[in-house]
């Protein structure tokens, strides 16, 4: 009994090993493996962009995480740029709330942030750089929050240093907000981190 099972081991081997795919020398091209992730529009989404404008980019929702899409905001020419800051982050804004164009619905985009979010400068006793909201950030749900942060953060209306100094419509102070690889990864658990402004 224990020869047969000596014998039937190597033999048991052969066959198991032999079941795999075998190594080829000849070049084969299948294409790319087949993607099970949504998000990728198949070129421009030429619908979702004015032809006049400056060109930006916003934050939306897909899948789980953020992912910026091509857009432009009209910004009369000769404007300050104080004012223009200021033209450019409703425009964002205003981005942000529109729902997304047909491809990019039927490629998975979406967006939380409300619409008639209306945006402004600083108040008195405000960094230069503040932009207030008709609506306190605090209020805000963590996808809306994370959208807006991501979009500002790296826009002609901040520094494009990655933060954005944001109020609400009352006199509270506004705190700085950071878009991070964790906020754009995973917008739903991760609050966008803010610090007090000095």
């Amino acid at each position: 009994m224990t020869i047969r099972r000596l014998v039937a081991l190597p033999v048991l081997a052969a066959l198991l090993t032999g079941c795999g795919i075998r190594a080829t020398e000849v070049p084969t091209d299948f294409g790319a493996a087949p993607s099970r992730v949504p998000c990728s529009l198949t070129g421009p989404d030429r619908s979702a962009q004015s032809s006049r404008g400056v060109p930006v980019q916003v934050f939306l929702l897909c899948g789980a995480s953020l992912v910026a899409v091509d857009r432009t905001v009209p910004v009369p020419e000769g404007t300050p740029d104080a004012k223009r800051r200021v033209i450019v982050a409703q425009g964002l804004l205003d981005q942000l709330a529109a729902s997304p164009s047909p491809a990019e619905r039927s490629a998975g985009y979406t967006t939380y942030v409300p619409g008639a979010l209306g945006v402004r400068g600083p108040g008195p006793k405000d960094p230069e750089d503040a932009l207030r909201l008709s609506t306190a950030p605090s209020r805000l749900t963590s996808y809306a929050l994370a959208q807006l942060v991501c979009t500002l953060s790296d826009s002609a209306a901040t520094e494009g240093d990655g933060s954005v100094i944001l109020g609400g419509p009352d006199a509270g102070p506004p705190r700085r907000y950071e878009c991070t690889d964790e906020v754009r990864d995973r917008p739903a658990g991760t609050q966008p981190p803010s610090s007090e402004v000095m």
